[in-house]
């Protein structure tokens, strides 16, 4: 139970620490030029077109649903039969 309690608190900080360092990537010019929503998170070219947010919500899309199963995987492992790797790394 307190193993889980620290993996949460551990990915509460991370996430917190990443979150509050990428807003302070775009520069002056780069907050002037970006539309209202993206204004001091993105750094460089302006979006030219709305297949623009279409390829990068995709792409979002896709990357949050393999975190999803990477974490759903190491933490329940279908393979009952074998030691999970995870507990080879832990316990060497």
């Amino acid at each position: 139970m307190k193993k889980n309690r620290f993996y949460r608190k551990a990915l509460l900080a991370v996430t917190g620490i990443l979150g509050t360092s990428a807003t302070a990537l775009a520069c002056d010019a780069c907050k002037a030029q970006q539309p209202k929503f993206l204004q001091g998170v993105t750094h460089g070219a302006v979006p030219t077109s709305n297949w623009d947010y279409v390829v990068v919500s995709v792409m979002v899309i896709i990357t949050l649903y393999s975190l999803y199963a990477l974490v759903r995987c190491l933490a329940k492992p279908a393979d009952k039969a074998h030691e999970p790797i995870k507990n080879m790394i832990l316990n060497s």
